[in-house]
């Protein structure tokens, strides 16, 4: 059984959020949620029975107008949050990953992670990551990966830890929403392309990372990120035009109730815009996919504390909610 979040209703930015629910182990559906805590259907309130949340957003710039329409209109029937169970927000055909893209964070991995015959001091590897960090901001080259759709879970869900999984770690992310097809897009116009944003917690086992076998091949980011569960998305998707600025929002990671992340998205070294031109350069982006936009400082190899069975990890983001994840070692 998942764990719930503390209260029905946590607060999000302007007048509405929009999210996928379930009734009673009913279908899937897509739901305009009001600060009330009151969630419309929206495959009624729109008249498609078909309707999925992704279905929505390709349609995002026409609905835009009417979701504004129905979140103001108090005639429509709606029914208590409390009474639903709250799923990942969409389901996306592609995911797109960032690592490296706040400078606290960089600087701590590039540390925790020495190799096994690095014997410089820790000042000289921080010194050494400030340096790869400044060049990269230059050259205008945020380092992008794609994720499995598999690996995504609702935002109270529980995640189950592999058993091969020996460092288990967290990662808090701002996650833009696409909602229009995004190709070869200058960084200008990029943010016309997203619809809304939400909460992802980008889970990663930092054991398998590397490839101790042949280290020259890099990372295998397959097998140390997508474990299934291991994308806790949501609760809710938060119209970009609600959310405004996102250059100062504040990301705050708590496990079982002491804070491990707490950094603002000032330190990003490529912000929103620039991520999502740069996918969309290689990439075509469709509605509904995801671009995570990278970890602040905090995670558990900077804290010596990685991921165990009972851990509950409660994560938010300025105006875009909160989520909660129990985490359960894997039976044998």
């Amino acid at each position: 059984m998942s764990v719930k979040p503390e209260s029905a209703s946590e607060l999000f930015s302007g007048p509405f959020a929009l999210g996928t629910f379930s009734a009673a182990g009913g279908p899937a559906f897509p739901g305009l949620i009001d600060r009330e805590g009151q969630v419309l259907d929206l495959r009624t309130a729109l008249s498609d029975p078909a309707l999925t949340m992704r279905g929505l957003l390709e349609r995002w710039t026409d609905v835009l107008p009417r979701l504004r329409e129905l979140a103001s209109d108090t005639g429509p029937v709606r029914c208590p949050l409390e009474g639903l169970r709250v799923l990942a927000p969409v389901a996306p055909r592609q995911i797109f990953q960032s690592g490296a893209n706040y400078r606290r964070h960089v600087i701590d991995l590039h540390v925790a992670h020495r190799a096994p015959d690095d014997d410089r001091s820790e000042e000289e590897r921080r010194a050494e990551a400030a340096e790869i960090m400044d060049r990269r901001a230059a050259e205008d080259l945020p380092y992008v990966f794609i994720g499995l759709p598999s690996s995504v879970t609702g935002p109270y869900d529980d995640v189950t830890l592999p058993a091969w999984a020996a460092k288990p770690d967290w990662e808090l992310e701002l996650v833009a929403v696409i909602g229009r097809p995004a190709h070869q897009v200058s960084v200008e116009e990029a943010l016309e392309y997203v619809a809304g944003y939400t909460i992802a917690n980008d889970l990663t086992d930092r054991a398998t990372v590397f490839r101790r076998d042949m280290p020259q091949i890099g990372t295998d980011w397959l097998r140390s990120k997508n474990a299934p569960g291991f994308t806790p998305l949501g609760p809710w998707i938060v119209p970009a035009e609600s959310v405004g600025d996102t250059g100062d929002l504040q990301l705050t990671l708590k496990l079982n109730g002491e804070v491990m992340q707490d950094e603002s998205t000032k330190d990003m070294i490529f912000d929103v815009a620039r991520m999502v031109s740069y996918a969309s350069q290689s990439a075509r982006l469709l509605p509904g996919d995801l671009v995570l936009t990278g970890s602040p400082a905090g995670n558990g190899m900077h804290w010596g504390r990685l991921l165990r069975h009972g851990d509950v990890m409660d994560a938010s983001i300025t105006g875009l909610g909160a989520q909660r994840t129990r985490c359960l070692a894997e039976e044998s």
